[in-house]
This record gives structure tokens, C-alpha cells and sequence, in this order.
């Protein structure tokens, strides 16, 4: 099989906050930006990679998720545990360096990992976590 990752998708909580984070913070482009208001799906991706996205989308807009369920997912979300995002980059100092500029919020900077890889982390304008790889 020749299987591709072709989207995921990462709630917002501020479309134009995560937006800037996405653009400004990663560099990605924007690929579609369907909606208004908080009631918006923003497809962003890495320039040179079109068949790779992120969706940025409404938390909790399934249908059939119950207020309980709902609720629960704004409460994992404001804890920043409700998901996550792992890029890579060839200069992972140059690339926390351009994040960290931004004002975005820092988790973890650039460090070798028990596992072997080196990394950092920070947080999205929705408390998503987003860590980025040194590329091999």
C-alpha cells in the first residue's frame, strides 16, 4: 500500500490567534479558510508540501456530542491536553528561535530526549501541543 497522511485536524478556540501562531510563528501558508467568526476551518501547511495539512477547526462541532462531552473536551483544551502536533525541522534551534520571537508559549526548549530525539515544545493559541523534531 502507498498510504500518504494527507490532513489532521487541531481544534481553535480563536481562529485569528491560531492563525498568526500558524503562519507568522511556523511559516505555514494558508490553504483554505472556510466560515466566520469562531465558526471557521482554516487549512494551513508547509510551504513545498500541498498534500500535507492541518485543518484548524471549531472545538466540539460533531454532531451527537452531548453538552457533557462538549464540556469535557473545552476543559481538556484549557488544560492543554486535548491534542497534539509533532513537526520536524533541520535547525531546531533556528526554528524555536523563530517560535519563541512570536510570544508563543514555551514548554520545553530545545533538548535531547532519554529516547533520542532532540526537541522543544510549545503551546497554540488553543493550548494544542506542538513539538518540533530536529530532523535527522
Amino acid at each position: 500500500m502507498d498510504i500518504t497522511i494527507h490532513a489532521t485536524f487541531l481544534p481553535h478556540t480563536h481562529p485569528d490567534a491560531s492563525l498568526a501562531f500558524y503562519q507568522d510563528a511556523l511559516g505555514f501558508e494558508v490553504r483554505n479558510d472556510v466560515g466566520s467568526g469562531t465558526t471557521r476551518w482554516i487549512t494551513v501547511g508547509p510551504p513545498g508540501q500541498p498534500g500535507t495539512s492541518v485543518v484548524l477547526e471549531p472545538p466540539a462541532m460533531e454532531p451527537g456530542l452531548t453538552d457533557s462531552e462538549k464540556r469535557t473536551i473545552a476543559e481538556l483544551m484549557a488544560k492543554g491536553s486535548y491534542a497534539r502536533l509533532i513537526l520536524a525541522a533541520p535547525d531546531l534551534d533556528a526554528a524555536f528561535a523563530r517560535v519563541e520571537a512570536t510570544g508563543a508559549e514555551v514548554v520545553q526548549e530545545p533538548t535531547r530526549q532519554p529516547y533520542g530525539v532532540r526537541d522543544c515544545a510549545f503551546r497554540d493559541p488553543a493550548g494544542n501541543l506542538i513539538r518540533i523534531n530536529e530532523a535527522a
